[in-house]
């Protein structure tokens, strides 16, 4: 390994320049990315003779054996650059937003000629205008459910305008909580008038949308169409009520965004409330471990990370922690040319700002507070587990078996993987089993199912494996992992009669665990969690093969005789063994036909191989 002061030579040699380096350990993995403006300055600060103060850093620094580096032309692009690195990469000192897919967001389809408003977990780049994202599911259906009210944008399944006129309205219009676009009475740019107040609503302009909605009850009303002047009332009470329910924090006209941080050596909460018309109308919460770190650069990175991410920036941002000068020049270009607008960033010191930003960071350290302690209470339960069952290391990373079948046909293999007491539902996977093995033979199904995990060395091993099955399942397992010269222990979770988790094994006997209460709920919730998916797993492949026959892929072969052949074999799993003479007593089913059919497994079973 590199010592700290070759590694500081070889960072003096850097040049000027912005650009992205790479810190890498010894097994050449990269375990940090950084951006710079000048790489030459920041990366020779990390291995500076008298070292780091923080402590996360310094563990980080003490990792690197080497370091590469990546030349930009601008320090917007180093940035760009650093984001996509750490999303393909995950580095293990980085600090890591969400994915994509784990936030909601509201669409509204304005290319259609009759907008709809549509729950999505992604952003296409199509002709709609997407709100979000949110901090949640609930969220962003409350939202929808209110505009759907308030502004009568159809919920149905009918298609505008091919639609209108067929069939009676729904009961959502007979409620008053429908325009009744397919009655054919809903003038079209009356209902672009509605959409743009929709747009404006969900773009956090309540005022503007209350002033609009209020001009045409009044126009309404003059022209005594009470009817319509009492939805206009319905509708501005609505998003009334919507919008009291939020925490008022400022002006009516009041648009910002509170960012504040707290961190300690435990961990990191970074917290974002986003206020519009003066009330918080949602926030997020983002919480970074003890080796994850912390610093001006990162946490700018992070926020660029976000933003990209936004549909609509505020024009003020509020941040209640300092950065260097640096950090505050990149976050400010960055959020100005993604916002098309003038950005302005705040770093209040006094004034009721000031305390908006105190108020986001007590929500921090009582949200980091409860992740500090909920750690806590996890690794006690580890550190139990692990001296019940006398592991050498504590079990950070579990991983749990179980196998489901539909007869002899769908058998599927499940694993999930639990880090630190929480389940990581990214690392799950299920296997669909190649072998012939039938219903019966369990074991050797989970045979499969861990081998073909194993197989994939790019995918740490874990600490612990659990496996939903008794004696039988674990000596199977442990002859294994012999074989293949891998030394990871071994558990089954065993149930009562009452299919209840009662107990872990070993080949030869049961360890009880019921009378450490934390330790019991966290196997039982492992051995029902990867029951569950493993039964939906199998389920969807089951659920394939009913809808649509890997028959029918067969040239010649049709629904028809698909069904003739699954009535004369009764299973797909009888017609793989089937000959060419057997395969050609079905109905309908010619001799030509039959040797396809013959054919085509064969190649199929040869490609499992």
């Amino acid at each position: 390994m590199a010592s700290l002061n070759e590694l500081r030579q070889r960072a003096n040699e850097l040049p000027m320049s912005p650009g992205v380096y790479l810190m890498k350990d010894k097994n050449d993995k990269i375990i940090y990315v950084g951006k710079s403006k000048v790489l030459k300055n920041r990366v020779s600060q990390y291995f500076k003779e008298n070292g780091h103060t923080d402590f996360k850093t310094q563990k980080m620094v003490s990792n690197v054996d080497h370091f590469d580096y990546i030349l930009t032309h601008t320090e917007i692009e180093a940035l760009s650059l650093e984001n996509r690195l750490i999303k393909l990469h995950k580095p293990k000192y980085n600090i890591l937003l969400k994915d994509d897919k784990s936030y909601p967001y509201i669409k509204v389809t304005t290319g259609d000629e009759y907008p709809r408003i549509q729950f999505v977990r992604k952003r296409s780049s199509d002709k709609a205008k997407y709100f979000g994202p949110y901090s949640g599911a609930t969220t962003a259906y409350s939202i929808i459910r209110t505009a759907q009210r308030s502004f009568g944008i159809p919920r149905c399944s009918k298609v505008f305008p091919r639609d209108i006129g067929k069939g009676r309205p729904c009961l959502y219009y007979q409620l008053g909580q429908c325009q009744g676009v397919c009655t054919g009475k809903v003038d079209k740019e009356y209902y672009r008038s509605t959409v743009k107040d929709l747009l404006s609503f969900l773009g956090g302009s309540f005022g503007e949308v209350k002033k609009s909605l209020t001009d045409k009850m009044n126009y309404a009303s003059e022209n005594l169409l009470f009817e319509m002047a009492a939805q206009y009332r319905d509708a501005i009470k609505e998003l009334d009520t919507l919008w009291q329910k939020q925490k008022v924090v400022g002006a009516p006209d009041a648009e910002y965004d509170i960012i504040s941080l707290y961190s300690d050596d435990v961990s990191s909460c970074l917290a974002v409330f986003y206020v519009r018309d003066g009330c918080v109308i949602d926030s997020e919460k983002f919480v970074f471990g003890a080796d994850q770190i912390i610093s001006d650069e990162t946490v700018v990175g992070f926020l660029c990370d976000l933003y990209t991410k936004r549909e609509y920036i505020a024009r003020n941002i509020l941040v209640g922690f300092e950065i260097n000068e640096e950090s505050k020049e990149l976050l400010s270009e960055f959020l100005c040319e993604k916002a098309d607008h003038k950005v302005y960033i705040k770093f209040p010191e006094r004034g009721d700002l000031k305390s908006l930003c105190n108020m986001v960071y007590e929500n921090a350290r009582q949200y980091a507070g409860q992740y500090k302690a909920d750690t806590e209470r996890d690794n006690k339960t580890l550190i139990k587990l692990a001296s019940m069952l006398s592991l050498e290391v504590v079990p950070e990373h579990i991983e749990a078996y179980d196998i489901s079948n539909f007869g002899n046909d769908n058998i599927t293999g499940g694993m999930i993987s639990v880090r630190g007491g929480k389940f990581c539902r990214k690392e799950y996977r299920t296997y669909k089993i190649r072998g012939n093995y039938g219903a019966q033979d369990d074991y050797a199904s989970m045979r499969e199912t861990i081998e073909r995990r194993l197989s994939h060395t790019e995918s740490p091993y874990p600490d612990l494996i659990l496996l939903d099955g008794g004696k039988g399942h674990v000596s199977t397992i442990k002859a294994l992992l012999a074989e293949l010269n891998i030394d990871i222990p071994v558990f089954g979770m065993v149930k009562d009669s009452y299919h209840k988790t009662r107990a872990l094994t070993t080949e030869d006997e049961e360890i009880s665990i019921a009378r450490e209460q934390a330790v019991f709920q966290l196997v039982y919730k492992i051995q029902e969690e990867v029951h569950r998916f493993t039964i939906n797993a199998m389920s969807g492949a089951k659920s394939k093969t009913l809808t649509h026959s890997s028959l029918e892929r067969i040239d010649g072969i049709g629904p028809a005789k698909a069904k003739n052949l699954l009535s004369y074999f009764k299973t797909i799993s009888n017609i793989k063994k089937a000959s060419v003479e057997e395969l050609a007593c079905a109905k309908g089913v010619s001799r030509t036909d039959a040797q396809r059919i013959y054919e085509f497994y064969s190649k199929k079973e040869e490609d499992d191989l």
